[in-house]
């Protein structure tokens, strides 16, 4: 995973809510996702290379169709790597807390 075009993906707004909306209803074509977006469909279609460079988002072919669908795993990655190392200390520290007061209580 190259987490710099992740992040990068991630910054921008309308990509979220692209990203969002293939959450909401998974395989959508581009004029699907282009209906309630307030932007050329050129415009969007950027967006989507780019989510999709990022590996947030593969296509596959469906007749004469593109469909988009949401790949989570980098984003569980980076929830992994920056999110949940910082948060195993403080969860520790809880739940030493609550062994404590648990103890005090039942002691």
């Amino acid at each position: 995973m190259d987490a710099d075009l992740v992040f990068r993906a991630l910054a921008d707004p309308t990509r979220r809510q692209l990203l969002d909306r293939l959450f909401e209803q998974n395989g959508q074509t581009l004029n699907e996702l282009c209906a309630e977006m307030e932007m050329t469909r050129q415009a969007v279609s950027k967006h989507l290379a780019l989510l999709e460079e990022a590996n947030l988002i593969v296509t596959r072919k469906h007749g004469r169709d593109k469909l988009h669908y949401l790949n989570p795993v980098p984003i569980h990655e980076i929830a992994d790597r920056w999110i949940g190392k910082y948060e195993r200390a403080r969860l520790d520290v809880l739940s030493e807390l609550k062994k404590k007061l648990e103890g005090e209580e039942h002691g």
